[in-house]
C-alpha cells in the first residue's frame, strides 16, 4: 500500500513471509527460519509455564504456579465435561495443543515477532493430527460401529442415506475448517494491526491510527486466547464422536 503525497509505503502481508535466519533466499527443509525460531520459542514458553513455575510447588502458590494450576484445571474440566471421563487419557494431548496454540498466539503479539499460527502449514498439521486421532480411536474402540456416526437414526428412513452422504462429507471437511478458522483469525488480526500502524506514519491520521492500533491490539489479545480455546474445544467435540459415535 502506498501514498504518493506522504511517501507512505507499507505491506501488511510482509510480516508473514518465512525467511532464513542466517541470510540467503533459498529455504530447504533443514534451513532455520523465523518460523522455526518462533515455533521453538512457543515450546520454550510452554515448558516455562508448566515445568519451571511448578518445579518448586508450594502450599501458597506463586503467581506462575497459580496460572499453571488454573490453566490445568480449566482444560481438565473442559475435557471431562465435553468428551466424558473416558477421554481423560487423552488430556495430555489436548492440553499440549491448547498450551502450544495459546503461547504461540501471545508470542506473536510481541513487536517484531513472527506469527506461526497465521500459517496454514502449522494449523493444518495440528488439525490433521486431531482428525487422524479421531479416526484411529474411533475404529479402535468401536470397530465398524464407528460408522454409526454417519447414520442418523433419528431421521426418517428415506432421508438417512442422503444425510449419511452429507455427514460423511462434513466429517472430512473438519480438518479444513479446524485449521482455516485458527489461521484465518490470527492472520486477519495481525494484518489489520499492521495497516493501522502504517497509517500512524501519516501526521494527519496519526492520533486516530494509534488509537486504532491500541484497540485492535487489545482485541487481538482476546482473540489469541479465544482461538486457542475454540481449537481445543472442537478437538474435544470431535474426540467425543470417536468415543461415542451414536446420535
Amino acid at each position: 500500500m502506498a501514498s504518493e503525497g506522504a511517501g507512505l509505503e507499507f505491506h501488511p502481508m510482509d510480516q508473514f513471509i518465512v525467511k532464513p535466519l542466517f541470510g540467503g533466499d533459498v529455504i530447504h527443509w533443514y534451513t532455520p527460519t523465523n518460523a522455526t525460531l518462533w515455533l521453538f520459542m512457543a515450546v520454550l514458553a510452554v515448558i516455562g509455564l508448566m515445568v519451571l513455575t511448578t518445579s518448586r510447588r508450594a502450599i501458597v502458590p506463586t503467581r506462575g504456579q497459580s496460572v499453571a494450576e488454573l490453566t490445568y484445571g480449566f482444560i481438565y474440566k473442559m475435557v471431562e465435561d465435553v468428551t466424558g471421563k473416558d477421554a481423560i487419557k487423552f488430556f495430555p494431548y489436548i492440553f499440549t495443543l491448547f498450551l502450544f496454540i495459546l503461547c504461540a498466539n501471545f508470542l506473536a503479539l510481541i513487536p517484531m515477532s513472527f506469527s506461526t499460527t497465521s500459517h496454514l502449514a502449522v494449523t493444518a498439521v495440528m488439525a490433521l493430527g486431531v482428525f487422524l486421532t479421531v479416526i484411529v480411536v474411533g475404529f479402535a474402540k468401536n470397530g465398524v460401529g464407528f460408522l454409526k456416526l454417519f447414520w442418523l437414526t433419528s431421521a426418517p428412513p428415506v432421508m438417512r442415506p442422503i444425510l449419511a452422504v452429507l455427514e460423511f462429507m462434513l466429517f472430512f471437511a473438519r480438518p479444513v475448517s479446524h485449521s482455516v478458522r485458527l489461521f484465518g483469525a490470527i492472520m486477519a488480526g495481525h494484518a489489520v494491526v499492521k495497516v493501522f500502524a502504517g497509517f500512524a506514519q501519516v501526521t494527519a491520521a496519526a492520533p486516530v491510527a494509534i488509537l486504532g492500533v491500541v484497540a485492535i491490539y487489545g482485541l487481538e489479545m482476546l482473540v489469541a486466547a479465544i482461538q486457542a480455546y475454540v481449537f481445543t474445544i472442537l478437538t474435544c467435540v470431535y474426540l467425543k464422536d470417536a468415543l461415542h459415535p451414536h446420535h
